[in-house]
């Protein structure tokens, strides 16, 4: 399975700031977490080849603000021949379904 660097930095991001439902993580915590998640996926570089897929996405489809961070991922994935996201936010992505397979992390179909 892979991540990339953006992944890792948002996941850094989450464990850090304050939240209303949560305190931020102390760095010991945040770093030993984060080295995990390298040793166990793969990384998925950010590069100039993601910049210009980036791009190529912002002409082909309607995205803005924070939306650029979901396009970002998923020009990380075309570049880089990932097919497949695992995803909590489903809906963040499906603008994208005709270039990549979304698969939620959790369905809700419970019994």
């Amino acid at each position: 399975m892979w991540i990339s660097r953006q992944v890792l930095r948002e996941f850094i991001a989450t464990l850090t700031r304050p939240q209303t439902f949560n305190m931020p993580q102390p760095i010991e915590v945040v770093i030993k977490r984060t080295r995990f998640l390298q040793e166990t996926f793969l990384i998925a570089d950010d590069d100039a080849l993601v910049t210009a897929k980036l791009l190529e996405l912002l002409e082909q489809i309607p995205i803005g603000g924070r939306q650029i961070h979901d396009a970002n991922i998923v020009a990380t994935m075309l570049t880089t021949g990932i097919p497949n996201l695992l995803t909590h936010n489903v809906k963040d992505f499906t603008r994208f379904n005709s270039l990549i397979n979304i698969t939620p992390l959790v369905t809700n179909d419970l019994p």
